[in-house]
């Protein structure tokens, strides 16, 4: 009989908790639609919200990207920073779910930061949070800005980025694995088709004819030096600090039997040989990672190894605003690019004229740069089984959410990429007067031996 009634009594407390249990979800569902109906007043843009029960609670039932929280503690920080990035960091922990177009998750951005809250909207929403149960995410909390005089490049920090894993690049990249802006025709053009125009576009602009020397800064997995050596007879020397880089384009060099014409190296810019002297230099994505003090040694060091009446080409993300410290810089320097910081194009004109270069063309690929990114993004989220194997589930979020910020951004026109072709001040230039040979219809020849 004690038995019975100790059962009777457990199965008792056990509904006792189950129903409490319900009542505080129910409870934390309601505070929850509260806070979001009080933030979110007004907005009819394209992004929907719904709770870890199903509940949607605003925006439209085909939103183009809908959030799923799966802990309320996220509303603590979003309410209490208003800011966006505390949403990118519940993401990458897995307290929010998003599905659907996440670039449209970055237009939540601009609602944030003009909504205007009452005084009295403001006490109600810091009561509510109050009474939110859970954690908020801590790596926001980890988040620190990076010392400006701290830009080292150190091979660990372009490892941070870089070796990731060869296969999870070659998942999302074009077949000659660029991983810069592609040059395309139009919208419809295939990325792998508008990456292979941009690898002859930037030959093309550097005039490139056999027996020239070239040396490709940042030189990646080696598709500018095999597509210069291969087409237009070059001898290239590529130097990289990414070890994975390194491996991969060596393997492609012989592979492709070109290790008369390309020489990789894991070697850095700064540590170029004191006599090395090049017909042309080129620098494609490298840029962004060497820091805005540095440009007076990185354009002196390449204005000493490119002999006169040679060509030096550079291609890199600018900034309207320059490097300030905001969220969204702190984020990137914490996440993705530990070195990485962006100027405004004119900084970056002004550092090469002081340098010693005159300045022959600026072009902007900003566009070019938004379409690109679509296409990543998209073979990314297609492939994201195999993506997390070969990396883990952190890194695919994360790149998935850098990719769709990046879009963003280039679509609005706040970051922008530009390339500047430019040669010694004083000193003929091997140009023509027009660009008409910049858009020949002839195709580059299969294979030229220097």
């Amino acid at each position: 009989m004690r038995q019975t009634n100790n059962h009777v009594m457990t199965t008792d407390r056990q509904f006792v908790n189950a129903s409490l249990a319900h009542g505080r979800q129910r409870s934390c569902a309601a505070i929850c639609r509260g806070i979001i109906s009080t933030i979110l007043f007004g907005y009819t843009g394209p992004v929907a919200v719904r709770l870890w029960n199903g509940e949607r609670v605003s925006g439209m039932p085909d939103a183009r990207c809908t959030i799923t929280i799966h802990d309320a503690g996220v509303l603590r920080e979003l309410v209490l920073r208003r800011d966006l990035l505390r949403l990118a960091d519940a993401y990458l922990s897995g307290s929010i779910e998003v599905e659907g177009d996440m670039e449209s998750l970055f237009e939540l951005k601009q609602h944030l930061a003009e909504s205007e809250l009452s005084y009295g909207a403001r006490l109600y929403l810091l009561g509510q949070t109050l009474r939110l149960p859970g954690r908020t995410p801590q790596d926001s909390t980890r988040r620190k800005w990076v010392n400006r005089s701290a830009h080292s490049n150190t091979r660990t920090s372009i490892a941070h980025h870089y070796d990731v894993s060869n296969g999870f690049y070659r998942l999302w990249l074009d077949p000659e694995m660029v991983y810069s802006c592609a040059y395309f025709r139009d919208s419809s053009q295939s990325l792998a088709e508008a990456q292979r125009d941009k690898l002859d576009y930037l030959c093309r602009k550097l005039r490139l004819c056999p027996g020239l020397s070239l040396l490709d800064i940042g030189c990646g997995w080696g598709a500018l030096a095999l597509w210069a050596a291969r087409h237009y007879g070059v001898r290239v020397h590529g130097i990289t600090l990414s070890r994975e880089q390194y491996r991969l384009a060596r393997q492609r060099v012989c592979k492709a039997g070109l290790e008369q014409q390309i020489h990789v190296e894991l070697r850095d810019y700064r540590n170029l040989d004191a006599d090395a002297i090049y017909d042309r230099v080129i620098s494609v994505g490298m840029f962004e990672h060497v820091g805005v003090k540095n440009y007076p040694l990185y354009f002196g060091t390449v204005q000493r190894v490119l002999r006169p009446g040679g060509l030096f080409l550079n291609h890199g993300i600018t900034s309207e605003n320059g490097w300030q410290r905001t969220p969204l810089t702190c984020f990137m320097n914490h996440y993705i690019f530990p070195d990485g910081e962006l100027a405004r194009i004119a900084e970056v004109i002004g550092a090469m004229e002081q340098a010693g270069f005159e300045i022959v063309d600026v072009e902007s690929l900003r566009r070019h740069y938004t379409l690109t990114l679509h296409h990543w993004g998209r073979a990314l989220e297609t492939n994201r089984d195999e993506a997390i194997r070969q990396s883990d589930e952190k890194t695919y979020r994360l790149w998935r959410l850098y990719m769709a910020g990046c879009a963003h951004y280039f679509d609005g026109g706040s970051i922008g990429v530009h390339q500047v072709l430019a040669g010694h001040r004083h000193s003929p230039l091997p140009l023509p007067l027009r660009r008409e040979d910049l858009y020949t219809n002839s195709k580059p020849i299969e294979r030229v031996q220097p």
